[in-house]
């Protein structure tokens, strides 16, 4: 069994070819879309966090909401760039969420991607120290904020408080039991992988890798999970890690599916530049199911990898993206033993 997902970076214009004009639409359709989801046997609702875009950028009202409407599935971020926030009140923004949910959030958090500004966590009131990178912030503040999570009180108490205090030091709240071990990292090279299991957090890979050795993006990948598992084993973690990498995956059964991805020519993976270094991007999957089965048992990072969470064109609707999450669980995930 593999756990199938579905990432919606929750894109919105005002386009009379998008089906998701505004940011309430983008807002409602997300929480429509997991619950169908939830009802054709998928078994997450991923988002991806953007800021100053027209796209999802504060997520936890929008997973506290689904964790209200559904009652099965995960729900996560994938991911939350950690350079524009404060651990603390991360903190309790999940612990809400996640007891909303019932235990459900799987919580991706990272460095982030480049954004649609210049150093836009300036404007939030975060400042790399000095000597520091941005980069170095967004693992403070993951230590801060993983450490956090474990419950335990570190702030002193006011001897007059508003309320009667609990004895000893305080700890935040809500607090959710277990979400400490349900935190990602999204890492883009092998390096940060080991890193993020030496943190003891579990593992999110993308469609891309901010590194390139010559071989394909799936062999890359495989090898970026396998550093990975051996890391967290040095590490002497006493529970099994998860790992989720990203696919584009479109099986073609009807007629809108050739429409829109019949003619797809990213069969190949490409190699560009990010943030000033050489990268690999993996190729996505859009052919009929029975090929398709052929061509996904060749991946070597999707077989590596316990979750898979499918990319989705969230501006074509609910309704087209349900068919092809629909299409995936139900035409494709038997042939490969995921169903």
């Amino acid at each position: 069994m593999k756990k199938i997902g579905f990432l919606s970076f929750g894109h919105w214009t005002d386009s009379p070819h998008s089906q998701v004009r505004s940011a309430s639409d983008a807002l409602l359709q997300s929480i429509e879309l997991a619950v169908a989801a939830e009802e054709l046997g998928a078994d997450g609702a991923y988002f991806r966090v953007h800021h100053f875009a027209r796209q999802l950028g504060s997520p936890f009202p929008l997973l506290a909401a689904i964790g209200a409407r559904t009652s099965r599935i995960e729900i996560g971020t994938g991911v939350i760039d950690l350079r524009y926030e404060n651990p603390l009140y991360l903190a309790e923004d999940a612990g809400a969420a996640d007891l909303i949910s019932g235990g459900r959030l799987q919580l991706g958090i990272s460095r982030g991607s480049p954004e649609q500004v210049i150093e836009g966590y300036r404007y939030f009131g975060h400042l790399p120290p000095e000597g520091s990178t941005d980069a170095d912030m967004a693992r403070q503040h993951a230590e801060i904020f993983l450490e956090v999570l474990k419950g335990e009180g570190f702030a002193q108490p006011n001897p007059r408080p508003m309320f009667p205090n609990p004895p000893g030091l305080l700890r935040l709240e809500p607090h959710s039991p277990g979400l400490r071990e349900r935190i990602w990292w999204g890492a883009g090279s092998r390096a940060t992988a080991e890193w993020t299991a030496e943190m003891g957090m579990n593992l999110m890979s993308s469609t891309l890798l901010t590194e390139d050795t010559g071989v394909p993006f799936h062999q890359l990948q495989a090898e970026q999970i396998q550093r990975f598992r051996d890391a967290w084993a040095a590490a002497g973690h006493d529970r099994t890690p998860r790992v989720s990498v990203s696919r584009s995956i479109f099986p073609l059964v009807d007629d809108r599916d050739r429409a829109y991805f019949g003619a797809s020519g990213d069969d190949a993976d490409q190699v560009g530049f990010i943030d000033g270094g050489k990268a690999r991007f993996g190729r996505s999957y859009a052919a009929e199911p029975d090929r398709l089965i052929e061509e996904l048992a060749q991946d070597e990072a999707i077989a590596a990898a316990d979750t898979l969470l499918l990319t989705i064109p969230n501006q074509l609707g609910v309704d087209y993206n349900a068919h092809v999450l629909e299409s995936v669980v139900k035409h494709v995930a038997p042939g490969l033993g995921w169903r």
